[in-house]
């Protein structure tokens, strides 16, 4: 079982910054790959960023590029996705996510993760 728990979403003007931050407990986190999620209001969740167990391959959406960036901190079993530059259309639940399979990398492909957090609102307006 891996237990996860987001922060940091909130609501921000255009062109502003968030913080999200994804706490992970219940299994050796260093073993994880993992990945963000978000999914608006009438849409499907989709594909943020993603990032490798040991940190070192990153994978970003085409919509994110450029100004969101996946970063986490095995020692503190946490993961981290920094927003910059944020558009109205960045409106959604953003979902943190662990992927057991750590050989994968880091996955873009939502059925490949297996466990999911309870998410955290970010609201950015115009």
């Amino acid at each position: 079982q891996v237990q996860l728990v987001e922060s940091g979403g909130g609501l921000v003007q255009t062109g502003g910054s968030l913080s999200l931050s994804c706490a992970a407990s219940g299994r050796t986190f260093s073993t994880l790959g993992m990945g963000w999620f978000r999914q608006a209001p009438g849409k499907g969740r989709e594909f943020v960023a993603a990032i490798s167990w040991s940190g070192g391959s990153t994978a970003y959406a085409d919509s994110v590029k450029g100004r969101f960036s996946i970063s986490r901190e095995n020692a503190k079993n946490m993961v981290y996705l920094q927003m910059n530059s944020l558009k109205p259309e960045d409106t959604a639940v953003y979902y943190c996510a662990a992927d057991l399979n750590w050989i994968r990398g880091a996955t873009m492909t939502l059925n490949e993760y297996d466990y999911w957090g309870q998410g955290t609102q970010v609201t950015v307006s115009s």
